[in-house]
């Protein structure tokens, strides 16, 4: 039986990709640690931020990592993956941007792996577990490629809850009979918006601030904050 046809158009994908790998490439780029990172290291950073998403959203979904099966997917993260190191000061100093970016794959692979997993017939509760899985699936492998402490588990930036909202908002409109792509849209604008709002006045969990007490993360210190 064939795999029912994802709706998701290639170019989108591959947004997701680039702007992941760019992620990437500046976190490594600017990692400070015992062992500096050379340049291989900086680009399979990237490259691992690019494609970790929709390699473990396929590999939830039991399907062919659709990342492995196109020459654009690995082509498209190298690429991102280098500008975002040759580039590295030149996005440092455009912070607000580039956290803006980040709040943006994050819905955007969080959106893809919940249509996805819809489309393959998914209930909605486990949908939603694999889109948020998807959208900070790529953080979770840098962390432990680099042997960092999961920054979803310590950092209160609301990182995976945004994700987690959008998802909902995805399989929720979907349930109620939204287009896809509608529902998808919708998805990645609550997620984005609920990301850059938890940065800017510094939202958190409770227990998350309790148990780490920093700014939200270490890539935003140049967003202002705004107090209550």
């Amino acid at each position: 039986m064939d795999e029912p046809i994802f709706v998701i158009p290639l170019w989108a994908d591959l947004v997701a990709v680039g702007l992941g790998g760019i992620q990437g490439a500046l976190f490594a780029s600017g990692f400070r640690g015992q062992r500096r990172l050379d340049l291989l290291g900086v680009a399979i950073i990237g490259i691992v931020m690019g494609m970790g998403g929709g390699l473990i959203r396929d590999l939830l979904l039991n399907v062919t990592p659709v990342t492995l099966q196109d020459n654009w997917y690995l082509l498209t993260a190298t690429v991102a993956a280098l500008i975002g190191m040759l580039l590295a000061g030149l996005f440092q100093r455009l912070n607000a941007l580039i956290v803006g970016l980040d709040a943006v794959v994050i819905g955007l692979f969080g959106a893809f792996g919940t249509s996805k997993a819809l489309v393959l017939g998914l209930p909605l509760v486990p949908a939603v577990f694999v889109g948020v899985c998807a959208a900070v699936g790529g953080g979770i492998l840098r962390d432990m490629i680099m042997g960092l402490p999961v920054a979803i588990m310590h950092v209160g930036s609301l990182y995976a809850v945004a994700a987690g909202a959008g998802c909902v908002v995805v399989a929720t409109a979907h349930f109620f009979g939204a287009d896809l792509v509608v529902a998808a849209l919708a998805g990645i604008g609550v997620t984005t918006l609920l990301r850059l709002l938890a940065v800017i006045f510094d939202i958190s969990l409770p227990e998350q601030r309790a148990l780490y007490r920093r700014k939200v993360a270490v890539e935003t210190r140049a967003i202002p904050i705004v107090k209550p």
